[in-house]
């Protein structure tokens, strides 16, 4: 069991102010940032202390959004991604806003209504070097990307790969009118299997038709290039309610 410090000790829960609402270590939190203009902060709570004079505080591990992270935000970012970071901090409890849901982007996929405070994570980051876990990642379509649950995508009932509508010259009410697609490649193909379950419009997390590569994200052609790379020497600083690098 681990020993805490002279003059504080462990709370099994806190309420946020001003609510009903209880969290508990290992959940995860809305925390409010010190620029008013900035969406708050999203955090895991790891432990819960009250101090020697019964202020409680959290040990949080934070979640980076892809736009606070070295690399910026992608195309197939998603609005509602998150990163698990390598980041730890103490804050007050009360800056806690409100509880979340981060989802395993599995998970995330097959939810059928998504609320204010569902987010998915499916990288975890280490915000010192930038770098990623996983590195290699599935992509789809001809512009070889990863897969954006916020993008409407049509399946080739041929090699079963997915494609965005804009990849093969389709609007997206197009896409969402068609029963089934046969994609370029596979079209001359004699031997193609039509479906007869209409239209699919996502691969979502348990596609297996899918190719896994390993690159570089290069400034120049950044769309292009589904994997990860660090700018070298850039670290990672996080402002708010005292991100503490």
């Amino acid at each position: 069991m681990a020993k805490t410090r002279p003059g504080k000790k462990d709370l099994d829960s806190y309420t946020i102010k001003g609510t009903n609402k209880v969290v508990r270590a290992g959940d995860c939190v809305l925390m409010r940032p010190s620029d008013t203009g900035k969406p708050p902060y999203v955090a895991r709570i790891e432990k819960i202390e009250a101090d020697n004079r019964n202020h409680a505080k959290v040990r949080v591990r934070w979640y980076y959004r892809p736009e606070e992270s070295m690399g910026g935000r992608r195309q197939f970012h998603g609005a509602k991604e998150l990163f698990l970071s390598d980041h730890y901090d103490v804050q007050s409890a009360h800056t806690i806003e409100g509880k979340c849901v981060v989802h395993s982007f599995k998970n995330y996929t097959k939810l059928e209504n998504v609320a204010a405070e569902d987010y998915y994570c499916r990288f975890e980051y280490k915000a010192a070097t930038g770098s990623f876990t996983p590195d290699r990642v599935a992509v789809y379509c001809k512009c070889e990307m990863p897969y954006n649950p916020d993008d409407l995508m049509v399946q080739c009932e041929g090699c079963k790969d997915w494609y965005h509508p804009a990849c093969v010259g389709m609007t997206i009410e197009e896409a969402k009118n068609l029963e089934q697609f046969v994609c370029s490649e596979c079209s001359s193909d004699d031997d193609v299997k039509k479906s007869q379950n209409g239209f699919t419009a996502s691969p979502g997390a348990d596609s297996k038709h899918t190719k896994t590569v390993m690159g570089t994200i290069s400034d120049a052609n950044m769309c292009c290039v589904p994997a990860w790379r660090a700018r070298q020497g850039y670290r990672h600083s996080r402002g708010g309610t005292t991100k503490k690098s």
